[in-house]
């Protein structure tokens, strides 16, 4: 017979976070798809320049607070941290990987994203012409490096 439990104090601590984690992820991803499709180009980039760090920050504390739980259920990982052949070790060092990358991406990434973007939406704004048609200027050229002749093949 399934076990009885009833709703008080004690029920947060039955949640399964990794449950909570994907509908996280899921929501977060499902917002970001909704909005690039619905929204013009410059709404959605002023979108995701305030979404995006609460993102990061969620992500980043969710995999910190993952690991976290899983070292501590699992301590062999702390005694064979250097044998990333081992299943919980290479648990850990998924859950690491993904605090690090996201950790990177909001303090490196993002900003340097969005001085970019702000900087091509006022550019935009001046020459009255979206950055991937002909005829923009240098300074909008600079800013689409994948445009620029050095990635052509």
């Amino acid at each position: 017979m399934a076990k009885t439990v009833l709703l008080t104090e004690s029920l947060p601590f039955i949640i399964n976070l990794d449950g909570i984690y994907l509908l996280g992820y899921a929501w977060l991803f499902g917002m970001c798809v909704i909005a690039y499709r619905t929204l013009p180009r410059q709404q959605f980039g002023a979108l995701q320049h305030k979404t995006f760090p609460v993102y990061f920050v969620k992500s980043i504390a969710l995999s910190a607070g993952l690991l976290t739980i899983w070292i501590l259920n699992h301590p062999d990982v702390l005694k064979h941290y250097a044998r990333p052949n081992i299943a919980d070790v290479a648990q850990a060092y998924a859950l690491l990987t993904v605090f690090l990358s996201q950790s990177f991406n909001y303090f490196v990434i993002g900003p340097m994203t969005s001085k970019t973007m702000f900087k091509r939406h006022r550019l935009e704004k001046e020459e009255g012409k979206s950055y991937n048609e002909s005829g923009v200027s240098s300074q909008m050229k600079a800013l689409n490096p994948m445009e620029s002749q050095e990635y052509k093949f």
